[in-house]
């Protein structure tokens, strides 16, 4: 790299032939060559020979544009997977911003080659004219990379002699007449599919932040939900799919969901077209009315409307789950979930011990009857209180504990309009958290 800036310094014309280019070897060398009247960087990027092929026929044929159409997808591609893995660094973006505005300037052009035969790393340099003679060829291990220039240990040579320049700036001509001008692909790739982008307004920003927020949800189809057997004139409604899309992200992320609609919106079928969607044997836990076969809207019944199976169990007899074991369960789906809202009981622990390494599924009309720490104690049946991965809320025991505070410091009835405040302002929180 010193040799290299020394004789660039005196360089009018850089011309280089690699196998591969990357930015980062640009970074570290366009200081340099701000003297430099005319860069031009051939690359060799490998497409293979049916492409080289095309180009030799594009020659004496119309379909040039269908391959150099290929060639710039594949610059495209390879040049998008790098700005991807690139520090996110000033001095990358402003190595970027100065290769695009030498392009736009015609100081700076790239071509690709075709071929894949070409793996050469030739670097020209002519002088300045009067200098001491035409120019010097580096040739050798290094590509116009980082790496390459700097991080590896490489082997090159100076060639001075003038034949050895002239013969290379020969073949460099010949093979830069043949090449596909990627200049503008470059500087339109950067803009359009890449972090660096200057032009972005705040708006598209913020519908750019809703579609990576919310991309699993979108990329579920709506169809995809209902994939499974539904009983003969089900009523399908928006709601209760978009329900079961969003549960299901969360659970796969979290390993526990809540589904909490009000009284008669169908959280029995929602839970049972989520089980639908799971791998793995399916338990569900719910009082004893709610598997009674003569209710028609009993867990069994509407597990056998959907011909899904499962298997069921009384909350009351939990100790009969505890003496059997629940490893060939995966799932767990417990109805009337508030019910376990008390760590301290005999009941709640041995529930915790169920569901244990499983994906939990909570179903309630009311999870939060009294206080936050109801929440907090269904929680626990999914996540670690002091090593949660809920983003940003890592000791649940403390975020809950924060929002008893809140509350607790109030008396009710001598500061009716605080209190109120206070548990408005706790429930937000917890909506939030909830989302």
């Amino acid at each position: 790299m010193d040799r290299f800036k020394s004789l660039i310094e005196d360089t009018d014309f850089f011309d280089c032939l690699v196998g591969y280019f990357y930015s980062s070897g640009f970074n570290v060398l366009y200081r340099e060559l701000e003297k430099a009247k005319r860069i031009r960087i051939l690359i060799g990027i490998g497409t293979g020979k049916k492409t080289y092929d095309y180009i030799r026929e594009a020659q004496q044929s119309e379909k040039n544009v269908y391959s150099h159409v290929e060639i710039k997808e594949n610059f495209s591609h390879k040049l998008v997977n790098e700005m991807e893995k690139a520090p996110d660094k000033k001095e990358v973006e402003d190595g970027i911003k100065k290769f695009i505005e030498w392009i736009k300037s015609g100081k700076l052009e790239i071509k690709a080659y075709p071929s894949a035969k070409i793996h050469a790393k030739l670097y020209i340099l002519t002088f300045k004219e009067g200098d001491r003679d035409v120019g010097r060829v580096i040739t050798g291990s290094s590509n116009f990379t980082k790496g390459g220039l700097v991080d590896n240990l490489e082997f090159n040579v100076e060639l001075k002699n003038r034949s050895d320049y002239e013969f290379a700036k020969q073949k460099f001509e010949e093979l830069w007449k043949e090449a596909v001008d990627v200049s503008d692909e470059f500087t339109e790739t950067i803009k359009r599919k890449t972090w660096l982008n200057d032009e972005l307004t705040p708006y598209e920003l913020y519908l750019k932040f809703l579609y990576e927020y919310f991309l699993e949800k979108i990329n579920i189809d709506k169809e995809e939900v209902f994939t499974r057997y539904l009983p003969e004139g089900f009523l399908s409604l928006e709601y209760q799919s978009e329900a079961v899309k969003d549960a299901k992200i969360k659970l796969e992320k979290f390993g526990g969901v809540f589904i909490s609609d009000v009284v008669g919106l169908g959280k029995t079928y929602i839970a049972t077209m989520l089980a639908q969607q799971l791998d793995g044997r399916t338990l569900v836990i719910a009082p004893p009315s709610m598997l009674d076969e003569n209710n028609p809207s009993s867990w069994k019944d509407v597990f056998s409307d959907f011909h899904y199976p499962g298997d069921f169990e009384s909350v009351g007899k939990l100790d009969n789950l505890v003496k059997r074991g629940v490893e060939k369960y995966k799932n767990i789906i417990i109805d009337e979930a508030h019910r376990f809202r008390t760590e301290g009981t005999l009941t709640y622990e041995k529930l915790a011990r169920i569901c244990r390494g499983k994906r939990v599924i909570l179903v309630s009309a009311t999870p939060l009857n009294n206080t936050p720490k109801d929440i907090l104690s269904q929680i626990k049946l999914f996540q670690k209180a002091k090593n949660s991965t809920i983003p940003n809320i890592q000791d649940l025991e403390s975020f809950f504990k924060s929002l008893e505070k809140r509350t607790n410091k109030l008396d009710r009835r001598l500061n009716r309009d605080e209190y109120i405040e206070a548990v408005e302002q706790n429930a937000k929180e917890i909506q939030y958290f909830g989302k």
